[in-house]
Formats: C-alpha cells, structure tokens, sequence
C-alpha cells in the first residue's frame, strides 16, 4: 500500500499523542535533586499516616511529604522488610510502626496481663495483637519475647489452646512446596517455623507462626510433643 504524505501527518500526530500521553501519565513517585527526575524509587505523596510516620521518626510533625522525610521511611521500609519502599507512609508502614511499639514495650515481662495461663507448666504463647511469642514455665518467662509473623487476612492464626503434637526438623510444606524449617505442628497445619523474611514483611504467613532461624532452633530445641500452646489476641490487620 502506498503512503502518502497525509498519512505520514496522521501517524505523525498519533506518535506525538501518544508519547505526550505517556509522559503525563507517569506518577509524581521520584522526588529528585536539583529538579531533575531520577529512577522511581521515592513517592513524593504524603501518606494517610503521614504525621505518625513523622512522629515515629523523630522528624519534623508537620504532614507534609518532603525528601527527609521520604528517605527516613524507605529507610525504616527496608530495615522492617515493608514492601515497597517508596517511603509512603500508608497503613501498613503504620500499623508495623505500631507493632514495633508494643514488642518493645513487652520487655521482659510480656505476660504482665496474664492472659496466658500460667497454671499448663511449660507452655509456647503466641500474642497475635502484639506479634511476639515465649516460652514460659508456669508464670517464669524461659526464653523471649521473639517477634513472629503470623497469618495474613484470610489465613488467621487461629486462637486458643493447642498442644505441640508433631516435629519436622527438616519439613517442606506439600501445599506451598516451601521449606519450614524447624517445624513444630499444634494445630493442624499450622506451626512454627522459621522463615527467610523479615518478621514485619507483610501480608504475613498462611497461618503458621514464622519465626526467625535462631528463634526458630530454641524453641525446637526447649519445646517436646505434648506441650502447650496458648494464643490469643488479633493481629492488626485481619
């Protein structure tokens, strides 16, 4: 088919069309130096949660996205495993901030409320709201408070008494076909184990305790079949 040069203007004006459109559909994500654009890797949108973020951080209260600001977040992001780390401050940079807040006021004495009994001897706690686990004997706290990452929306850890009643050092999930390092079941699929992420990676496990390698290994190690496990509480999220 021949073109001719009215064609030639049509596709011309398309090409510059779409290529104007393509530029002004690209997201305000990169907050560059000097006013030139870099590679995405920063939003420069204030998040929902901006002031909190702020405020966590020990940085200027002011609600308003900056390049400080953006580079404390992605930071506290990667450090905590939050994905992506755009330095958004959304609702699970938040809610992880929160966690963080309650594991560290857990001290050592993450049973202060009792809510786990303390009449089982030897027992595993798991606190969903709080995203830690122990071992405690009787009301004597044996080894923690660890962070863990339970399940995600969906895939709850479910609640209650339990009792540890199968061990796989070396287990590989037939569902997920995912090692599980350390297994130790107490309801029906779900165990602890450890994992090769993060604690605060969202959205969380299908309903095991993930625990990191060295937790994982003590509690293989101070735990037999037929020990308890209590779990209570709700994770922030689900």
């Amino acid at each position: 088919m021949r073109v001719t040069g009215n064609m030639r203007s049509v596709r011309t004006r398309r090409v510059l069309a779409l290529t104007v459109a393509g530029l002004t559909a690209i997201p305000a994500f990169v907050l560059g130096t000097g006013g030139t654009a870099q590679a995405a890797s920063c939003t420069a949108s204030k998040g929902p949660y901006q002031k909190q973020a702020e405020k966590y951080l020990h940085l200027k209260v002011d609600g308003k996205q900056s390049a400080a600001d953006c580079k404390a977040i992605r930071s506290f992001q990667s450090t905590y495993g939050v994905t992506p780390t755009l330095g958004y401050a959304g609702p699970i940079t938040w809610r992880t901030m929160q966690t963080l807040t309650a594991q560290k006021a857990a001290g050592k004495t993450p049973n202060k409320a009792k809510k786990c009994p303390t009449n089982k001897g030897r027992i595993a706690c798991v606190d969903l709201t709080r995203q830690i686990s122990w071992i405690q004997d009787g009301s004597k706290l044996k080894f923690g408070p660890v962070p863990v990452r339970t399940g995600r929306n969906g895939y709850e850890t479910r609640t209650g008494a339990k009792k540890i009643y199968w061990k796989h050092k070396n287990h590989v999930s037939t569902i997920y076909n995912v090692p599980m390092p350390y297994s130790q079941f107490f309801d029906g699929g779900q165990a602890f184990h450890a994992v090769g992420v993060k604690m605060w990676n969202p959205p969380g496990s299908h309903g095991c305790v993930n625990m990191r390698t060295a937790d994982a290994k003590s509690y293989w190690n101070l735990l037999k079949n037929g020990d308890d496990v209590y779990v209570y509480g709700r994770k922030l999220g689900t």
